[in-house]
């Protein structure tokens, strides 16, 4: 499983097949189990099918690593047409942020003011903006820009980060985040990173994050628990109902279109459950980093692809 992991994420770096995946139907085919559209309105009605089913939402336009100011800012105006949107239409939504999408890798200065605007315009809109964590070369920025926007009060309920359950550094990052009163999103992690820096073994990487959801559940801040390992999500329930943390002082995540059945289940048991939606033509690396991250989907998509 391992040499499967590393080679799709080598896969997902392959520049020629991106460029070929992105643009043919039998590669909008195989990503349309996880990515609900290429469209704002693709994704808007999908948000609205799940927001039937009990759940909340999380839109994210794919995109990384900009290499103009240009490109950065037209990514952040389809996240501030969603702002609008979400807010028009009422849904139970709100954005994840990638800062390469933003400039980050361009200047840091754009990347803040382009950010410290959507979070401002999710102020205005009683929205929330979560800035996704990329690897380990961005978490040091990551963390101070999250840092320094919290920091105003004006900011501070409308913004939040992504930790990594697999990086060492984890645990000293959410004790300094909770300190602060700083939302996470705590996840396993999904980018290839040398031992030195992350857990190598599966088993660890569950560890740290069994123990990293513990910690979350009981600091009394509003977290979410991004995961689709049952067992992940069965020692996370135990340990709320152990310490008696109500089901609505955290919520599950997962991505769209991976465990539809937990998802359901989830809600019905009473747990609140956000459903973190991609959308947008630059679907291939996200698309890959998912085979990665579970073999299964591989086997999934094997069977279902000539089905209708």
């Amino acid at each position: 499983m391992p040499l499967l992991r590393s080679a799709f994420i080598a896969l997902s770096k392959n520049r020629p097949l991106r460029r070929f995946s992105e643009h043919s139907s039998i590669g909008r085919k195989l990503s349309s189990r996880f990515v609900a559209g290429l469209t704002i309105e693709e994704a808007l009605s999908a948000a609205a099918a799940v927001q039937k089913q009990g759940m909340f939402v999380t839109l994210d336009s794919l995109g990384e690593s900009v290499t103009s100011e240009e490109e950065a800012q037209a990514a952040a105006a389809i996240y501030h047409q969603l702002l609008d949107a979400i807010n028009q239409r009422n849904l139970k939504a709100n954005i994840s942020v990638k800062l390469s999408q933003m400039g980050i890798d361009l200047s840091h200065q754009l990347a803040t003011h382009i950010v410290e605007s959507l979070v401002d315009h999710a102020r205005r809109t009683n929205n929330f903006v979560r800035i996704d964590m990329e690897g380990s070369d961005h978490t040091d920025i990551t963390l101070k820009l999250v840092n320094n926007l919290h920091s105003r009060p004006e900011f501070a309920p409308h913004i939040g980060i992504v930790l990594q359950a697999y990086l060492h550094r984890t645990r000293n990052d959410a004790e300094q985040l909770v300190r602060d009163g700083i939302r996470i999103r705590l996840c396993k992690g999904a980018y290839k990173e040398p031992a030195e820096i992350a857990f190598p073994e599966k088993s660890e990487v569950d560890s740290s994050y069994v123990s990293l959801s513990k910690f979350l559940l009981s600091s009394g801040v509003y977290h979410g628990l991004a995961t689709h390992d049952e067992k992940m999500v069965e020692a996370a329930k135990a340990y709320a109902k152990e310490k008696n943390i109500p089901p609505s002082s955290f919520e599950f995540q997962m991505l769209y279109g991976i465990r539809r059945d937990l998802q359901q289940q989830l809600v019905k048991e009473g747990y609140n459950v956000r459903v973190y939606i991609p959308f947008g033509n630059e679907w291939y690396p996200y698309f890959m980093r998912r085979l990665a991250e579970r073999p299964a989907n591989v086997i999934f998509l094997m069977k279902n692809f000539f089905r209708k």
